[in-house]
């Protein structure tokens, strides 16, 4: 490891934390601009609702492009104030500066990874026939943009290795370009498929073409239009898109996800249907037919295949087995389904992989990953035995494999790779990153807290080893909580970068998640969508309590389903927090379903559209739960201009109703990022500018000024 500075100038600069709030410029604010109300106003069964900012929904319009352009000048003259911005990104460029190499796959003659040298905007696609020796450049995004703002969002291989197919999405937009590569001459084929959404290529077993999920071109705005009926086609290498042929369709649900899988063996070809964001059925028939059968039945249950062996379906399952299973199904007698690998009591099974003869099993134990070896029977043949807690990578390969490369990474630990020996299940160190800090002078603690209801809820909590319970610390809670996402440990350059200061970074593992399998999932979602909010106030409760930190140097971040997550707390409980850092936010639950896939999440939201629904999503909604007359917390809201899958009108709503309710001094400002979506594939140099937009409001904001470390 290489450290960058000692543990005596790390105390110093911890020290310099107790320094008086005189030290902290005081900010001169320009006025918000002046943001028309207009007079829309909605009713839900009876009940008036208000929509004040409805003209803000419109992408295209002069007047959004001039309040963007207005909100974003108050924003930048707020930032370039802070003194201590500049130094926050010089030192999270530092913690950034890395080389991050990926695990090594065998595709044909050639293995393949992923390198970034440190600060590329993109990773770079590197093939070698022999890890450890140099490789060579096969694709690099960052030649795709002149900005590094096109990234890869999907690639596969053919399964001969001759094909490499990926999908380049643009300035962070979930469209995406489907092309293909030549593995033997390097060059680019004819080959191209646009108006891609949720899919990649997956290859036919032939290697002759591949299948994809694509969607008509969008009648209205490229970028907030609503999506519908989406088609599985085939694609046969080397000839026009408009030659595709249509594998699948269904006229009659224009709000489902489709995706084909096909067998390794070539005799079955699979469906994948979902209405939502949970919930599967899938479909199959023998590659010499031409009608689909529905082979397990949806969409009250999840279905996730693994592999065709023996003419038998191996797939992962939470039908009547709330942690998952591992089933199988005889394609050829579709009653008969058996249990391979049972649901464990406790522990939530994530997934399955089929690898060099085996089944690799992975376990989610306390938010922790574990990995069990079976064989296709569900007799257990050995827990592998991994060299360090936290997330693992990888796992994955075909029935040849005879060895495997996997990363494991937690909070203080950057992705380390791995070599497996499947035969002898032994690991041994691959390659180990070379960092800027000294991860010694860390420690990451898992704590359990009660929920309002009584519920146990764990929580990772990252901090200096010297760390002194006094109630000063400024402390940063992270949260998501939905969707069955688990958030289990992994590095974090700006985190990082946080508890340097002497600062508590800290991750709660909230229902709506999966940690705890499917019914801690459940026990987040429609009606029971508050139990999140409150295992999040329950979250900064214990911390407070516990003196790790106080109200007023507390902040909360979260993005997506957790910006809705910081949105909501911070409407309901504005004394508790010091700071509010909600990331491209589902914030108007009454209206997400009308825009892009939001149709998708009505499975764990519901809708406003359902009398029955209404009232509850209606009681947390962020947008529409402001108040006026009441002081809220330092608050930055952040999106972008191409988010087209929480289009930035969720912000743009809560920005402008925060604004003008805000009876308190703090700020609320809104940063609208350019030439970025929601957060997948966003450049580097993007993600650092990001990062010290908001750790210097966040600093700013609870009266502890930043110190360049050592000085």
């Amino acid at each position: 490891m290489k450290h960058s500075f000692t543990t005596a100038a790390l105390l110093a600069g911890m020290a310099a934390l107790a320094a008086s709030c005189s030290d902290m410029k005081q900010i001169k604010r320009m006025p918000y601009p002046e943001t028309e109300r207009g007079g829309v106003v909605d009713n839900y069964f009876g009940t008036e609702v208000p929509d004040p900012y409805r003209w803000l929904e419109d992408d295209n319009s002069e007047a959004t492009a001039a309040w963007v352009a207005a909100e974003n000048a108050v924003t930048e003259n707020y930032l370039s104030q802070i003194p201590f911005r500049g130094a926050i990104r010089e030192r999270l460029t530092e913690l950034w500066n890395y080389p991050k190499e990926g695990a090594p796959v065998k595709h044909g003659d050639w293995w393949y990874y992923y390198y970034n040298d440190g600060l590329q905007n993109q990773a770079v696609l590197y093939r070698t026939q022999q890890p450890g020796t140099p490789g060579e450049v096969f694709l690099d995004p960052n030649t795709l943009s002149e900005d590094g703002t096109v990234a890869l969002a999907a690639a596969s291989f053919s399964k001969d290795g001759r094909y490499f197919a990926y999908a380049a999405a643009a300035s962070g937009s979930d469209w995406v370009e489907i092309r293909v590569k030549d593995t033997a001459t390097g060059e680019l084929t004819t080959d191209k498929i646009n108006w891609v959404k949720n899919s990649g290529a997956e290859w036919a077993p032939d290697s002759k073409g591949f299948y994809y999920s694509g969607y008509e071109a969008p009648d209205g705005s490229v970028y907030s239009s609503q999506n519908q009926y989406q088609k599985v086609y085939y694609h046969a290498l080397g000839t026009p898109q408009s030659a595709d042929r249509l594998v699948y369709e269904d006229r009659e649900h224009p709000l489902r996800y489709f995706w084909a899988w096909p067998s390794e063996d070539g005799k079955w070809l699979f469906v994948l249907a979902s209405e939502g964001t949970s919930g599967t059925e899938v479909l199959y028939r023998r590659s010499s037919e031409t009608q689909f059968r529905t082979l397990l039945k949806g969409f009250d249950a999840d279905y996730a295949p693994v592999t065709v062996k023996d003419d038998a379906l191996y797939y992962v399952t939470n039908r009547d087995a709330m942690n998952y299973a591992l089933c199988r199904i005889d394609l050829n007698s579709p009653k008969r389904i058996e249990t391979v690998i049972p649901e464990h009591e406790t522990t939530l099974l994530e997934g399955v992989s089929s690898v060099g003869g085996y089944l690799f099993a992975s376990y989610l134990e306390n938010a922790q990953d574990k990995i069990v070896q079976f064989d296709f029977d569900g007799r257990r043949v050995r827990d592998v035995q991994l060299p360090a807690i936290g997330t693992v990578g990888g796992f994955s390969g075909d029935d040849e494999t005879t060895e495997l490369y996997y990363t494991l990474t937690n909070y203080t630990s950057p992705a380390t790779v791995y070599h497996y020996d499947v035969a002898s299940a032994e690991s041994t160190l691959y390659k180990a990153p070379e960092v800027n800090f000294d991860p010694s002078l860390f420690v990451t603690e898992q704590v359990f807290y009660p929920s309002k209801d009584g519920t146990r809820v764990p929580m990772f909590i990252t901090h200096r080893k010297d760390m002194k319970l006094d109630g000063q610390n400024p402390c940063l809670l992270y949260g998501y909580g939905g969707f069955q996402i688990n958030l289990t440990p992994g590095f974090s350059p700006s985190a990082l970068m946080f508890v340097e200061q002497g600062g508590i970074y800290c991750v709660a593992n909230l229902r709506g998640g999966s940690e705890y399998g499917e019914a801690w999932h459940r026990a987040g979602m429609l009606e029971k969508k508050q139990n999140v909010f409150d295992d999040f106030i329950a979250a900064a409760e214990y911390l407070i309590a516990g003196k790790y930190t106080s109200s007023e140097r507390l902040a909360i971040n979260g993005g997506s389903n957790g910006g809705l997550l910081v949105g909501a707390c911070e409407v309901q409980r504005p004394d508790l927090f010091a700071v509010c850092l909600p990331q491209v936010g589902v914030m108007d639950m009454l209206r997400y379903h009308k825009f892009t896939i939001g149709w998708g999440w009505v499975v764990e939201y519901g809708s406003s559209d359902n009398a029955e629904q209404f009232p509850y999503i209606y009681a947390y909604s962020p947008v529409h739960n402001i108040r006026e007359g009441v002081k809220y917390p330092a608050t930055l809201v952040m999106t972008a201009d191409h988010d087209d899958r929480v289009v930035p009108a969720h912000s743009f709503k809560f920005a402008a109703q925060m604004q003008h309710c805000q009876a308190g001094d703090a700020p609320v400002l809104i940063r609208i990022e350019s030439k970025a979506g929601h957060g997948a594939g966003k450049p580097t140099s993007k993600r650092i500018d990001e990062a010290a937009d908001m750790y210097a409001f966040l600093f700013q904001n609870i009266g502890v000024p930043y110190r360049p470390v050592g000085k």
